[in-house]
């Protein structure tokens, strides 16, 4: 699939540009160009909503400052910070990447995607993101938002979208255009009932309407997540986040409210949010 013609593609831009300058989200995190701030969003925005995660962000920044603020707090610290966002492993993916930068890059992020990608924890998307937010690198970054923007507007496969992304993005506008994406496909080009009337590109869109979901699509999703792996895995980290500082709790204890799913401890014992010791008993991770 090749890109779209350049009279199309500049249109396209134009139109886009000029959308967003007019309705841009206001983001805490698009008034700075400090990478660690860019990382932390970025990471929090994985799986969870914008509200829930601005307070979150201001909390976090206020817990830890910096890199390397974060890099010397403990394991345990991060994981405490990050309650109420959900999946735990994000935490520690942010506390290793500071003590990784540290190390290695003396307390600063590299400028690059290939440079950010030598970090653990950061995947393509998230080095793009900072290389593009934070230093304003021309790249492309492709979240589920962009993918379905593109692939629509363009008629691509939204399998090729990733391979194709950069080649619309137009350098001197390179943030403008990718904060457009997402803001579009967050709020007209949604998944399902896009609101295509008074969406800017709906000239230029090529691509197919989806359906919309059954009335009762989000009462199912919640009854399917009560009671599933993911659920009891975020008891089992909140328990450990109430017991007092250097207290434990009981393996056999944990493993009654967690369904009985003992294999669940040991699996975040493995991924490094808790420790077991060998009286087994249970603790946030050091």
């Amino acid at each position: 699939m090749l890109p779209p013609r350049m009279a199309d593609l500049e249109r396209v831009h134009a139109r886009l540009l000029e959308w967003y300058t007019s309705n841009a989200r206001d983001l805490p995190w698009r008034r700075t160009r400090d990478p660690y701030a860019i990382l932390v969003a970025e990471v929090m925005l994985q799986q969870t909503q914008v509200d829930r995660v601005i307070p979150k962000w201001h909390a976090w920044l206020a817990r830890f400052p910096t890199l390397a603020d974060l890099a010397r707090a403990t394991r345990a610290d991060a994981i405490r910070a990050w309650q109420g966002l959900g999946y735990n492993l994000r935490a520690v993916r942010l506390h290793t990447i500071a003590q990784q930068a540290l190390t290695d890059y003396g307390g600063r992020l590299p400028r690059d995607v290939e440079g950010l990608l030598q970090l653990k924890g950061i995947g393509r998307y998230t080095a793009g993101a900072v290389a593009c937010f934070a230093y304003e690198q021309p790249v492309a970054m492709v979240d589920t938002n962009v993918r379905r923007v593109l692939s629509r507007v363009f008629g691509w496969d939204p399998r090729t979208v990733d391979r194709l992304a950069k080649s619309v993005v137009p350098v001197p506008s390179a943030y403008a255009w990718s904060q457009a994406l997402m803001d579009l496909g967050a709020t007209l080009c949604r998944p399902r009932r896009p609101l295509c009337l008074v969406c800017p590109l709906v000239a230029d869109c090529g691509g197919p309407r989806p359906r919309a979901l059954p009335a009762n699509s989000e009462e199912t999703a919640a009854e399917q997540f009560q009671g599933s792996r993911r659920f009891y895995r975020g008891r089992i980290v909140q328990l450990l986040r109430d017991v007092p500082l250097g207290e434990a709790v009981a393996l056999a204890d944990l493993v009654r409210h967690a369904g009985g799913r003992r294999d669940l401890v040991h699996e975040l014992a493995a991924d490094g949010l808790v420790r077991i010791d060998s009286a087994e008993r249970v603790r946030l991770a050091d």
